[in-house]
This record gives structure tokens, sequence and C-alpha cells, in this order.
């Protein structure tokens, strides 16, 4: 009897969707390098307003400025605080891996295509410059843009393009239906939410499982997990360990392959589950949360921060246990892990995420022991 084994060197991962530069990414390719510039400069004043875009280019120069004396003597690297921006300038090569951890923030990457490949392109068609030889580089394109002297696709671009390709034309001057192609991109790009219920705790004060407790005629997990389930497109119940799992609850589950550490292993499991996906994770010791909040939570999520969460409700430190955290925030909290740290709620204290105001912070008190349980208990049904 012959059997077939095979081997994986490495653990299947799901891998975050990704360009050379980030997930958002357009390479303008086409014409000279100073009208790519001209036309990143002026989408830069009209889509500021609304996003983070980077720009990856290449200098021309072939060695240091002469002003970069510490790169000429031998600085390996250097930070500088300009006030006004920081700058940081290497001798070591970038490899992709780095410039995508660099580019994190950002809500798109425009590439100048001459110098540098992307996963999407917009292609400028400037007779004075041929793509013909360059086919292989348009890979998936977007948009066409027609210099001044161009008379529309040429037929090698056409027959290139697959059948029933069909992208705007506008000319490369008209940088108002340029910035609306990208903003349009941009919101078709948006990532879905899952929600995710945190009950991996081992309610070591509670004495039981705190997310058995039946507040609402049926368990914690199943109450959030409802109310989550509304607002996304899955939801899931976090646990430490299969062991834990309580399967009388047909809902779907996500167990931590980050272990030890707490909310934070739970809300990086799922994020390992679907890298491409937002996560709105909710702790389910929070009897007094509202379906309104969530909705109000959902409703102001801002896509371009890490995440968009409440100031708790001490009205001191962002509330990490009721956020909507984006798919960026992955390689965000990663970094933190890196560097020792296993709290949500530093990771909020200490990087761009929106915060906002909750409608009535009392719904954020959380119930930890059996004497809050039960004054939770006469709160909620005051007449049984």
């Amino acid at each position: 009897m012959t059997t077939t084994s095979h081997h994986h060197k490495h653990p299947e991962l799901v891998r975050p969707e990704q360009g050379n530069f980030h997930r958002n990414e357009l390479g303008i390719l086409g014409t000279n390098c100073g009208q790519i510039n001209s036309l990143v400069t002026a989408l830069m004043a009209e889509l500021s307003p609304l996003y983070k875009v980077g720009y990856v280019d290449a200098d021309h120069r072939s060695s240091a400025a002469d002003d970069d004396q510490l790169l000429i003597n031998g600085c390996s690297g250097y930070l500088m605080d300009h006030i006004s921006h920081r700058s940081f300038d290497t001798r070591q090569v970038i490899e992709p891996f780095s410039s995508r951890a660099m580019l994190v923030h950002q809500d798109l990457v425009l590439v100048n295509g001459n110098h540098f490949a992307a996963n999407a392109q917009i292609v400028v068609i400037d007779p004075a410059k041929s793509l013909e030889a360059k086919l292989d580089k348009l890979t998936n394109v977007r948009l066409i843009l027609l210099t001044e002297r161009a008379e529309g696709i040429p037929q090698y671009l056409s027959d290139h393009l697959p059948v029933g390709h069909s992208v705007s034309v506008p000319k490369i001057s008209d940088v108002l239906s340029i910035a609306s192609f990208i903003q349009k991109y941009l919101e078709e790009r948006l990532t879905p939410i899952k929600g995710l219920v945190l009950a991996g705790g081992k309610s070591t004060r509670m004495k039981e499982d705190k997310g058995s407790i039946e507040y609402f005629g049926k368990s914690q997990r199943v109450h959030v997990y409802e109310m989550l389930n509304k607002h996304c497109a899955g939801t899931y119940v976090s646990y430490d360990d299969i062991a834990s799992i309580d399967d009388n609850e047909s809902i779907p589950v996500i167990t931590d392959s980050f272990l030890g550490l707490g909310p934070l292993g739970g809300i990086l499991s799922a994020m390992r589950t679907d890298p491409n996906s937002a996560w709105l994770t909710v702790a389910c010791d929070l009897p007094f949360l509202s379906a309104e909040t969530l909705e109000y939570l959902v409703a102001h999520r801002d896509t371009s921060k890490v995440a968009t969460c409440f100031m708790d409700s001490n009205g001191k430190f962002p509330e990490p246990l009721i956020t909507i955290w984006e798919p960026r925030a992955y390689a965000v909290l990663l970094q933190f892990l890196a560097q020792g740290y296993a709290c949500p709620r530093k990771a909020l204290i200490n990087t761009d995420v929106a915060i906002l105001q909750a409608p009535d912070v009392s719904e954020f008190a959380n119930i930890n022991n059996p004497e809050e349980r039960q004054m939770a208990m006469q709160r909620l049904h005051p007449d049984s």
C-alpha cells in the first residue's frame, strides 16, 4: 500500500492582504518622473484632508547629499525631529518587510512606477514614453490617464488589457476626477468588521465562569455574541483553550494561539485567523453595555486609525475591551508584544487611535465578583 504524506516546513498562516508597500497601493507609470511627481503633489492636496497618503519614489542622485555628513561619515541611521515632521535616514537597504511596517499607518501609498512595482496601477499614456516594452508591469490597471498630446489608448495596451476591461480615461490634468477615482477605490476596499466576544479569562474573583452567568436568560457569551452579530460579518467567542468551550452553545469560537497574554492573546488570535478584517472586540463581563452604544461605536468607526474606542468610565484612558481594531492593528500590536508589552490599553494610549466619548459611561462597569454580580442583577431586574 502506498501512502502519500505532505510535509509542511512552515505553519500555514492567513497572510494579510498586502502589496509591495501597502495593501492599498497604486503605482503611476507611463510618463517621466517629473510629471508623476507633479501629479502626486496635486493629488496630495486633494486627498490629505480625507486620508493619510504615503509616497514611494527613488532619488536620482547616486550618493548622499553634501549636507548628509552623518551618512557620509558612516552613520548607519539617524532619526531627526524637524518639528513639522520627522525623518529617518539609513544606509541600510529597506526590504519589503520593513517598508510595509514603516508605511502601515497610511491609508494609501502612491508609488512611482518608473522605479518600483505596485500591485495596482494608474497608467499614463504619453507619446514620448511608450509602455509597449513594459506590459509585464501592467498587472492590474485601475485607471488610464492621457497627457495633453495623447490621442487615445494605443492598440498595444488595448490588446494587453483583459477582454471587457473598462476604465475611465481622464486627462492627467484633471486632478479632481483622479482624486475622486482614488476615493471610490479606497471605499471599495473598505474592510468588513468581524466580532469577537472576549470570554477567555479565568474568572478567579467571580469564582465561576463570568461568561456563563445569565443576566438576560442566556449566557453572557451568547448575549454579547447576539449584540455583536447585528453589526458584524461573522462573530466569534474567544476562548483561551479548547477545554473551556461550552459545547451546548452552537456559536463559532476562536481559541487562543497566542497563549498566556490575557485579552491581547484573544485579539491577536482572531487577527491571525483573519488579518484582512477589522475586529470589534467586547469583553463578556459588561452586562450594562447596550446595543445603542455598540451602534454608536460602529457608526463612528475611523478606518484611518489603528483603532476606534471609547474613553473609559473614569475619563482617564481609552477602553480597550470595547474597541474596533483595524487590520493595521495586527502589525502594531505585534510590535508592542515584541517590546514586552501585552496590554491593549498601552497600545491605544501610544498609537494613533480615534477616541470617542461614550453616550453613557456607566455601561462600562465590569462585574468581577459575586457581590458586584448581585448588585448588577438588582439593577438590571429591579422588580424580580
